[in-house]
């Protein structure tokens, strides 16, 4: 069966919450008892309250096999301007907030379809994301797709290091 990719934006976001929070929960690597990793929720209402928030989901059939989402950064609050030196003169830019495929769809370019489709036709110059400093072949990936790293950052006091990725065309 095809993958479908459907977007969705901020008005769609009570309809996506579970799926986005179920397909997450059965990644083989989300642990629910760690707890910045239980906090997962939060993120997906913190970031589809957003009024640009954007998502796409990959269904199989009627299975959901990955999503990746986002919003654009508020003009002033880009906060990975301090990890450029010299700084970069644009602003304007897109935070991928979150990447995730099934292991089912592991290894198929679904990844790369989902980022593509999220970040087709955006007005913003750049656009950022965040990666454990611990899953070097995950940063290898974006790397490959045009980011950068261009620091590191925790943002909680209980989130892993993470990879400051950013992508200037």
């Amino acid at each position: 069966m095809a993958i479908r990719l459907e977007h969705y934006t901020h008005a769609d976001a009570g309809t996506i919450r579970q799926t986005l929070i179920d397909i997450h929960a059965a990644l083989p690597e989300t642990d629910l008892r760690d707890e910045f990793t239980a906090r997962f929720p939060w993120f997906v209402d913190h970031w589809s309250s957003a009024p640009d928030f954007t998502c796409v989901i990959a269904y199989d059939g009627d299975e959901p096999a990955g999503f990746v989402y986002g919003a654009p950064l508020s003009s002033g609050r880009e906060w990975w301007r301090g990890h450029t030196d010299p700084p970069t003169a644009n602003t304007s830019t897109y935070g991928v907030s979150e990447l995730a495929v099934g292991a089912r769809w592991r290894k198929t370019g679904l990844s790369a379809r989902l980022h593509t489709a999220l970040l087709d036709g955006r007005p913003e110059t750049l656009a950022v994301l965040l990666v454990d400093v611990e899953h070097p072949k995950v940063q290898g990936v974006y790397e490959s797709w045009g980011y950068k790293k261009v620091g590191e950052h925790r943002p909680f006091a209980d989130a892993p290091l993470l990879a400051v990725m950013l992508r200037i065309p």
